[in-house]
């Protein structure tokens, strides 16, 4: 019945972009992505990971010529084989309700990565850094997605289930009103401990300037982050300077803070306006008329999205993430500002300081999802990440 078919053409990539346009017609919490975030991803002038990696996207026709599903495959070669089998990736998996047609881009993904020496499937996740494009919705579908996050049909459990993807990890989306009192009494006590001492000080993007902000965020990432137990690669300085320079338009200078130790940086905690809420409205496309939507109702976002948060191994759990948090709190309620909730966007199950973190700041779960794993072999022991931490 269905005929799988790789993108190769611009009217082929137009079909892979506009799929779930007709998937999730009438449902008001999916929200269209912007196409140029989806196609940067498959741009090898655009995303760093074809530099190490390759990657196929491909496109399920049935017999009537409609495009009835999307997929993509992809191998990051510096990650790859960090553990004792080879694993490969999949993501952007889009489609109708019919477990056929699902398998069928399961099918193709598998023998396109056991072609290549893979030995195990995850996903579905992104093409490049985990903060977008990663996991599958199983909680959460009475919410709008957050920005450069899947939101998915409830359906697509079953499948990826019934092929025999299983559980790796859990990733949770938290939720808290921005009031100073929402803290818990050890987050207020572990903080104001920290910040006592002078060998410690706590400050804005808008009071450090970009300069030194690229520069605290890339000593910092690069140290709490590790290839080898994380899985994941440090970042370059054309890295951070990139990122901020395409995030200059959302940019709010007083939600990216910073913490440091005798004037060394050893925290930081970035968080940019959650841009969904503008994003709803532009259809995927940000022309002349999306622009002066997105400037109009940007100023209108109530919502704080937390997109990476990291303090070097040395200074975990001496309250600087208590201090981060408590600052952060007191900036927005003491300046009025608009936003009215923080959203902690990717908080995994193997990270319990994190969620502990969440408990103390009284968030609540508001999104779940998983990112999967389906081995190839039965002779490979199924590890879930967090007994391998």
């Amino acid at each position: 019945m269905y005929t799988v078919i790789e993108v190769k053409d611009k009217r082929q990539e137009k079909e892979f972009l506009r799929l779930p346009v007709r998937l999730y017609k009438g449902n008001p919490n999916w929200i269209r992505p912007l196409d140029n975030d989806l196609r940067k991803v498959f741009d090898p002038q655009k995303n760093p990971s074809f530099k190490h990696g390759e990657c196929t996207r491909w496109l399920l026709i049935d017999d009537r010529g409609a495009c009835v599903g999307r997929v993509a495959a992809f191998i990051n070669g510096k990650t790859c084989r960090l553990e004792e089998h080879a694993v490969g990736q999949m993501g952007f998996f889009e489609c109708i309700d019919d477990r056929e047609a699902a398998f069928r881009l399961f099918d193709t993904c598998r023998e396109w990565l056991e072609a290549r020496g893979m030995e195990v499937m995850e996903g579905p996740v992104n093409f490049g850094e985990r903060m977008e494009w990663w996991g599958l919705l199983v909680d959460g579908f009475d919410r709008p997605p957050n920005y450069a996050m899947p939101y998915t049909h409830p359906y697509y459990v079953q499948f990826f289930e019934a092929y025999g993807f299983r559980d790796y990890f859990k990733q949770f989306t938290y939720r808290n009103k921005l009031v100073v009192e929402s803290l818990s009494p050890v987050v207020i006590w572990k903080a104001d401990r920290l910040l006592k001492n002078p060998d410690y000080s706590v400050f804005t993007y808008r009071e450090i300037g970009a300069g030194k902000a690229v520069d605290s965020l890339l000593e910092i990432y690069n140290k709490a982050w590790n290839l080898e137990v994380h899985g994941v690669e440090c970042i370059t300085r054309d890295q951070v300077e990139a990122l901020y320079k395409s995030l200059k338009s959302v940019i709010d200078e007083d939600l990216i803070y910073f913490v440091y130790f005798r004037e060394a940086p050893i925290g930081f905690f970035l968080m940019f306006p959650e841009m969904n809420q503008v994003i709803r409205r532009l259809n995927g496309r940000v022309n002349f008329v999306g622009m002066l939507k997105f400037l109009y109702y940007k100023r209108r976002v109530d919502v704080a999205l937390g997109q990476l948060f990291g303090v070097v191994p040395e200074f975990q759990g001496k309250g600087v993430e208590a201090a981060l948090i408590k600052k952060f709190c007191e900036t927005v309620v003491q300046r009025g500002s608009r936003y009215k909730y923080l959203e902690m966007n990717w908080v995994g199950d193997f990270n319990p300081q994190m969620m502990h973190l969440m408990d103390y700041l009284s968030a609540s779960v508001v999104k779940t999802h998983i990112t999967c794993r389906k081995l190839f072999r039965e002779d490979i022991k199924f590890v879930r990440s967090v007994d391998k931490v």
